[in-house]
């Protein structure tokens, strides 16, 4: 694994940290460097250019001469792109420079410019960026204790840091990025790249190949036996109130019948 030292804001020494070996000291590919920096200026294209076609220029639409019988070419309009002052033929339309690169080469790309860095000495990493103020002045001075032999720097620090932010955003040649927003372009736009301890962490997490996977586990919900049970029960209540009410019904009906048949005896006799 590769060492780097750690400085603080006066630029001494306080320790060292290690480094990935499959983000910080990967084999540094050209073509997907390449690649990345073709992908990065095709997008920040605007693409706005356009030219007028024959619809779209200014003139009348009037036939200037007839068909037939003047002896000179035939035309149509004063517009047409034959003449002067007339439209543009497959000329240039706004359209989108941009195009898809597959999210493996773009990692890749910065896996290499990362260890590019580091093979040729031109990271470093910062122990904190705590800040006491957000004057530029003090800040200019600051990088000139940590590395006063570049005149670029590409900043990468991790969470909102305002000091920071308003110190180096009126430097020329000083740019801030999350880890997040890192790209290759950027690291091989500036000279020197300097990162916190915070955003070497990150960028190891979310660079590195080989990191282990934490297998989720997936638990029945506690409330799911309850409402099983409630309804087996609701369901038992049921199976045994049906014959319970057939019972009574056929035990009030013989009642009714014998009760009519003893009023009617009766009658019989006195007929």
């Amino acid at each position: 694994m590769p060492v780097v030292d750690v400085k603080n804001l006066e630029g001494k020494k306080v320790g060292q940290i290690e480094l990935a070996d499959d983000v910080f000291a990967a084999k540094v590919n050209a073509h997907l460097l390449h690649e990345a920096v073709r992908h990065h200026l095709r997008g920040e294209r605007a693409g706005t250019h356009k030219t007028k076609d024959k619809s779209e220029v200014s003139g009348s639409g009037k036939k200037l001469w007839k068909q037939k019988g003047t002896g000179r070419a035939r035309v149509g309009s004063i517009r047409s792109p034959l003449w002067r002052h007339g439209g543009t033929v497959h000329g240039p339309v706004p359209r989108s420079y941009d195009y898809a690169l597959p999210k493996k080469m773009i990692l890749g790309a910065l896996r290499s410019a990362l260890s590019a860095k580091v093979a040729d000495q031109k990271l470093t990493v910062v122990d904190g960026w705590k800040l006491e103020t957000h004057k530029t002045k003090a800040f200019r001075a600051m990088l000139g204790k940590l590395n006063d032999e570049t005149e670029t720097y590409l900043l990468v620090e991790s969470g909102a840091n305002l000091n920071l932010e308003r110190a180096s955003r009126n430097i020329a040649g000083v740019t801030l990025v999350p880890p997040t927003g890192l790209e290759p372009y950027d690291l091989l736009r500036h000279e020197h790249v300097m990162l916190s301890r915070e955003a070497v962490a990150k960028l190891s997490r979310s660079l590195s190949a080989t990191r282990p996977e934490v297998p989720v586990q997936i638990e029945p919900a506690p409330a799911a036996p309850a409402k099983k049970a409630a309804s087996e029960k609701s369901a038992e209540a049921k199976a045994t109130a049906k014959p319970a009410a057939k019972t009574v019904k056929a035990t009030k009906k013989p009642a009714a019948k014998k009760e009519s048949k003893a009023k009617a005896k009766p009658k019989g006799k006195k007929g």
